[in-house]
């Protein structure tokens, strides 16, 4: 009697639970990919020999400035504070259509390495390695506004409720850790706007989402053991399982609750790796240094110890890594005012933790086979906004890739002597998308999932692996 109450009550708990997006969705039958759902994070071999076993996507929230960071535009010096009519000529409506006058650089721009490549002196500590970088400067977006291209730049499609980038990712190659998930997000402080849905599994099995992971508070809520022994607490798990298994005997096969099943276990196995990851004990001061966790600037400290933390993952067998930027530098990178206070923040925030883990990734020989990008949603105006802000920009921005196959010292895809369009090698963001499983192994054309009766791709129709900028 006992035993059927805990089978009907594990059955209505697990009912409710599937029912809930973060734990699983069920899928239509006769649709998805056959794989067991218990099994979902087995690594799995990729089309072809990858360059990059792993992704750590440095999302800029809010759209970095092109003509202040990457792409040097000395035109902008020459007719500042002119009419952008006058000089640039036809002039897109911009998301607030607040157009004022041509604005230059307040950063200079140097030349770095042997590429030469141009940063400004927002980015002097990533301009140290230069020679391990390649710039797209021709990047652009169909959306103008946060939202939207938050989710197209996350998901390939400008609505909520798609796979995101790194679950799709996970999906094609499962995990080499089958203790901590394929694709985590390293918040920082922002979540993008869109919400989670960037980080969502959409219509792909729960076990790809990404699992959000909060340093400044443990990482994980509620990852501790109950239990004082660790005999009682394995106890306890197999009975959990037991109790599950009886569940599924009854319901039999059921995507939604194998996803869920499968979600608490690995919440089980993640109690000893969790608390692993965030022990820095075993790192040198100079490490500690080189990462920016021990500077004065609270938000440099923040976002190197989530950089810090990308690495460890790394080393550990994660696939797809994605950080956000700390919070309290103005409004993310998006200054429709306070340019210089906004993007000098955010810079500083960013900048020697970004360079540290380069250096350190390079250091151990693990920069090779990792992928770092860094990208925001759209660029910014190269004309202001107001007196001292910029608007949103997605004719022709700029991001920059390194390791993996990266052609190091590339500047690809110029835009126009203000910065304002992309005029040769435009790369969208489904390029982006299969540069990005290209360089993983992954073909974007056949990375494929059955859904509302035709296959899914993150690509859908579109995409073109970006070849000049792979060595």
């Amino acid at each position: 009697m006992l035993m059927q109450a805990a089978f009907g009550f594990g059955g209505v708990a697990l009912s409710a639970l599937s029912a809930d997006k973060a734990f699983g969705e069920t899928v239509i039958s006769g649709e998805g990919d056959g794989r067991d759902a218990t099994n979902q994070l087995l690594p799995r071999a990729p089309h072809f020999t990858p360059t990059a076993k792993s992704v750590i996507f440095l999302y800029m929230d809010g759209g970095p400035s092109q003509v202040d960071t990457f792409d040097p535009k000395p035109m902008l010096d020459k007719h500042n504070g002119k009419s952008p009519y006058d000089v640039i000529g036809k002039v897109e409506r911009t998301q607030f259509n607040s157009i004022g006058k041509v604005l230059k650089s307040p950063w200079k721009f140097k030349q770095y390495g042997q590429s030469g490549l141009p940063f400004s002196d927002l980015f002097t500590n990533v301009a140290q390695h230069a020679d391990d970088i390649a710039v797209l400067r021709g990047m652009i977006s169909p959306f103008s506004e946060h939202t939207n291209a938050n989710y197209f730049l996350h998901t390939g499609i400008g609505v909520m409720g798609r796979p995101s980038h790194g679950a799709w990712v996970t999906y094609g190659l499962g995990s080499e850790n089958q203790n901590l998930p394929g694709f985590v997000i390293l918040n920082g402080g922002l979540t993008p706007p869109g919400g989670l849905d960037n980080f969502g599994s959409g219509f792909l099995p729960a076990a790809y989402q990404g699992s959000m992971f909060h340093p400044e508070s443990g990482l994980v809520a509620n990852i501790k053991p109950r239990e004082a022994k660790p005999e009682l607490q394995r106890g306890k798990f197999e009975l959990m399982r037991k109790l599950d298994q009886g569940v599924l005997g009854r319901m039999g096969q059921v995507d939604s609750l194998e996803s869920a099943i499968a979600n608490y276990e690995l919440a089980a196995r993640m109690q000893s790796a969790v608390p692993e990851l965030v022990d820095f004990s075993g790192e040198t001061k100079a490490t500690l240094d080189m990462y920016g966790i021990n500077d004065e600037f609270k938000n440099t400290k923040t976002y190197g110890r989530i950089c810090l933390i990308a690495r460890r993952l790394v080393e550990r067998g994660v696939r797809f890594i994605q950080l956000t930027c700390p919070g309290g530098n103005g409004d993310r990178w998006d200054q429709h005012g306070g340019l210089v206070d906004g993007h000098t923040k955010n810079a500083r925030s960013v900048d020697k933790p970004i360079a540290g883990l380069l250096a350190d990734l390079k250091q151990r020989g693990m920069l090779k086979d990792t992928l770092v990008v860094f990208c925001g949603e759209f660029g910014r105006t190269p004309f202001a906004q107001g007196n001292n802000g910029r608007d949103h920009h997605p004719w022709g921005f700029s991001i920059w890739m390194a390791g993996g196959s990266i052609q190091a010292r590339t500047a690809y895809g110029p835009t126009d002597e203000f910065g304002y369009r992309a005029v040769d090698g435009k790369t969208e963001i489904h390029d982006l998308h299969a540069t990005m499983l290209h360089c993983l192994g992954m073909d974007h054309t056949k990375l494929t999932y059955r859904w509302g009766g035709r296959d899914m791709r993150l690509t859908d129709v579109h995409g073109h692996v970006v070849k000049e900028v792979l060595a």
